[in-house]
């Protein structure tokens, strides 16, 4: 399946191949959602696909995965590596790392803006120092190069069918919207590497601080001021969904499953925190098998259907109608409802830490 998507692609080079196929890996790898829906994208958009998410996980593996062992150090010299490397592969120069090689290609190929890779390096060295963020505002300027530029450099690779600009916001939401479950899933483990990414304003809002969390996290015990704050983070994550979903209309007929899928199948990992009692501190919540195949199952059928009709379109036209292209613009994450939340005091029956 690799070559055919390379040759689909249109990459021929031996090296740039084993470039991109490293991408692929990893994306299978570390990205279960993300690659199952990657799989139904028409097969020369996927490479590009993979070198994206390859590039970001290379990055985020330096941040987090270096090894318990690595120091700050140590991973800030491996991140500047990575940027050194970036920057002399947008100038045509010659580097060592296959993701960097498979990303500036993919990157010159889709006419991909380049500040959107610099803000992404930006937000992932800030994890190298902060580990909380005061309130949704200051979350939200990481999230953009964390999360929202991902989905801004997702818009040239699946096509739009509207001006790019016109579809860009819902994109970046989209980029948000995955982030902040995966926030909500991973709050354990984050908790673990020293890190809460949840605003402090609204866990404040509840009664639960650091202190609070660690106690959860080292005894297995609930509570309930843990769980209402968790339950509005949900509420409000799905406020950013609902921003996004919009955005996938916009997208072109053949890509639009693809994302389809991949925003059905995150979301759903709201539901599976919901059925699991809120219970994030202890353990991480996953959408199960038989639900994954399903859902992958339906987009599978609308890709074929779509891929079918823009063949006949296609078939039927003299020429695919000139869209006309929107400039590149970085939006900010979607700003949430101002009735968010308000402190409370301590109720009777909060447990003692």
């Amino acid at each position: 399946m690799t070559a055919r998507e390379l040759d689909a692609a249109g990459i021929r080079d031996a090296e740039l191949r084993a470039d991109y196929a490293a991408c692929r890996r990893l994306n299978a790898r570390h990205g279960r959602t993300y690659f199952l829906a990657t799989r139904l994208l028409p097969v020369d958009r996927r490479s590009a696909v993979h070198a994206l998410y390859g590039f970001a996980r290379h990055a985020d593996d330096i941040v987090d995965d270096l090894g318990s062992g690595a120091t700050i150090a140590e991973r800030e010299a491996a991140l500047d590596t990575l940027e050194t490397e970036w920057a002399m592969a947008l100038g045509g120069g010659r580097v060592a790392e296959p993701v960097v090689r498979a990303v500036a290609d993919t990157r010159a190929r889709y006419g991909i803006a380049a500040h959107h890779f610099t803000d992404f390096l930006t937000s992932m060295r800030s994890d190298l120092s902060v580990t909380d963020y005061p309130t949704y505002d200051e979350l939200a300027t990481y999230m953009h190069g964390s999360a929202a530029v991902i989905g801004l450099q997702m818009v040239p690779v699946l096509g739009t069918v509207v001006p790019s600009a016109e579809a860009e916001p819902h994109a970046a939401a989209l980029g948000v919207a995955f982030q902040l479950t995966n926030f909500l899933r991973d709050v354990g483990e984050d908790l673990d590497r020293g890190r809460i990414y949840l605003p402090a304003d609204l866990l404040g809002a509840y009664g639960v601080d650091r202190s609070l969390l660690l106690w959860s996290r080292s005894t297995g015990r609930d509570d309930r001021r843990i769980t209402e704050a968790l339950k509005t983070a949900v509420s409000l994550t799905r406020h950013v969904y609902r921003a996004a979903e919009p955005g996938i209309g916009q997208l072109h007929p053949v890509s639009a499953p693809c994302v389809r899928t991949a925003f059905v199948l995150y979301r759903d990992i709201l539901q599976a925190i919901e059925d699991n009692g809120f219970s994030v501190v202890h353990r991480r919540a996953v959408v199960g098998g038989r639900r994954r195949l399903a859902v992958a199952g339906r987009g599978f059928v609308r890709a074929v259907a779509a891929r079918r009709g823009w063949a006949l379109f296609r078939q039927s036209a003299a020429s695919e109608p000139d869209r006309p292209r929107g400039t590149c613009v970085s939006p900010v994450p979607p700003r949430l409802p101002e009735f968010a939340w308000a402190p409370r005091a301590p109720r009777a029956g909060d447990a003692e830490r």
